[in-house]
């Protein structure tokens, strides 16, 4: 059993905080002339337009049954549709691909596990368009390619859908505020669906964050190291090789929120701190092309490609509150799978993917250890388990894919919406988490120097409140 300090994160939120500002004492935003004095690149953060107010900690309209429209029916599409319908009080009304036999067959699939039949749409580039202005979708969930997921994100906002968007919500800056602007103006939330922050070990390491368990946070370390070689070069797992082709067009870090996320809410980003800088680094390109020299035939279109996005690429972040993020991308060299998942501090440390017993992690704090040896994780994550694990854990083990966290995701948006409660993730978190792409570029194109973060919530961040660290809440019945 932890010996955790008499102060702590819950402690706090348990008071007045809860209620209301407390801009004072949590470290103050560093201003742009601050930042340019460091050789940042800096730019203004766009303003809020008249009649423009925040979607901070606003709820959703209660919903007897959810009803969700999924566009994008590849492999993670298909996969979470199935996780959609077997949620209890959702039910998939409408599914969409360009490639119309894709939505039949999902159809199909629904009705044999006795499903009502959705609607299908498919067949152009603007079918999703169609379909979204049905009035019986609430939900639409976005599985595509990267490069649409603006578009559609925005489109479904504006069709007066809320929206579940796969990683990242949007690739470009401008595109990332015009979608915390969309959701402003239409009243509806939009989220990333960053299924990892539901993970079982991410949950329990951010109880312990905000339990005091690491005294002051200090410093975290997160990532997607995922050997996806051949996965890339296969001519059928990513639909006309798009994810491949990312790597011809920039060099940055395209998909680090697996790890950065989860280090994030542990450290009450947008929530009592904020990214202010961030600084990146890139190896040279060299995996894709020695992989494909090695296993692929050369008349393959692939021998077309030049590939120039760096094979580990970092992101350092700086926070408002003086702590420091390491966010790293590599999906191209050899080696075993790892989100990283770390976080230290003051009395002591977690690390992920890094133990030897079934939870995979490893732990060292004060005051319970003292001889400089790593402990176990599994005690302590059964003493900090998050309340959705320990009350859907064994349903999520059944029905969802990578180890349970993609039903606890979609679980739990179910439960948020049906019962009029604010959403763990909002629109601010999701741009935040998802401007590394962007802004890895931007210092990248300036030999590694410092970028500016964009401050998303406008000044918000500063008030200390519930997200994925959320109180314990029933699923209304069906």
């Amino acid at each position: 059993m932890s010996q955790v300090p008499a102060v702590s994160r819950r402690s706090v939120l348990g008071g007045a905080v809860a209620t209301g500002a407390i801009a004072a004492g949590l470290g103050a935003a560093a201003s742009a002339p601050a930042l340019a004095a460091t050789g940042a690149v800096t730019a203004s953060d766009p303003r809020r337009l008249a009649g423009q107010t925040s979607m901070i900690n606003v709820p959703y309209a209660e919903h007897r049954t959810v009803r969700v429209a999924t566009v994008g029916l590849g492999n993670r599409g298909n996969g979470m549709t199935k996780g959609w319908s077997v949620v209890p009080g959702c039910q998939v009304t409408a599914v969409c691909d360009i490639r119309a036999d894709r939505a039949k067959r999902v159809a199909d699939d629904l009705v044999k596990a006795g499903k009502p039949r959705p609607a299908e749409f498919g067949g152009s580039a603007g079918s999703y368009a169609e379909m979204i202005q049905r009035d019986d979708i609430d939900l639409v969930y976005i599985a595509t390619p990267w490069e649409f997921h603006y578009q559609q994100g925005k489109a479904a906002l504006l069709a007066g859908k809320h929206v579940i968007v796969e990683l990242p919500i949007a690739t470009r800056l401008d595109e990332l505020w015009d979608l915390v602007d969309t959701c402003e103006r239409t009243r509806r939330h939009l989220m990333l669906a960053e299924n990892c922050s539901y993970g079982r070990n991410e949950l329990a390491m951010l109880k312990m964050a905000h339990d005091g368990v690491f005294g002051d946070v200090t410093n975290g370390h997160g990532g997607y190291l995922h050997d996806l070689r051949a996965l890339l070069f296969s001519d059928t797992y990513y639909t006309d090789s798009w994810r491949r082709l990312w790597h011809t067009r920039s060099v940055a870090s395209f998909y680090a929120m697996h790890g950065l996320a989860p280090v994030a809410a542990a450290m009450d980003i947008n929530r009592g701190d904020r990214m202010t800088t961030l600084r990146a680094t890139a190896t040279a390109p060299k995996g894709l092309a020695d992989y494909r020299a090695r296993f692929v035939p050369k008349g393959h279109p692939s021998w077309n490609e030049t590939y120039i996005n760096g094979d580990l690429v970092t992101c350092m972040i700086e926070t408002a509150n003086g702590r420091t993020i390491r966010a790293e991308h590599n999906v191209s060299e050899p080696r075993p799978y790892s989100r990283i998942n770390s976080i230290a501090g003051s009395r002591g440390i977690f690390e992920d993917y890094a133990g030897t017993s079934s939870t995979g992690a490893r732990v060292y704090f004060e005051p319970d250890h003292g001889d400089d040896a790593w402990r176990d994780f599994e005690s302590y994550r059964k003493e900090f388990d998050h309340w959705l694990w320990k009350k859907i854990g064994d349903d999520a083990a059944n029905n969802g894919g990578h180890g349970g966290m993609d039903y606890v995701l979609q679980w739990r948006t179910v439960q948020l919406m049906r019962a009029g409660l604010v959403p763990d993730i909002d629109v601010y978190d999701s741009a935040a988490w998802c401007a590394p792409v962007p802004l890895s570029v931007m210092s990248l194109e300036h030999d590694g120097k410092p970028v500016a973060i964009p401050d998303f919530t406008r000044g918000a961040w500063v008030n200390l409140r519930l997200g994925l660290d959320s109180r314990m809440t029933e699923m209304p019945p069906v």
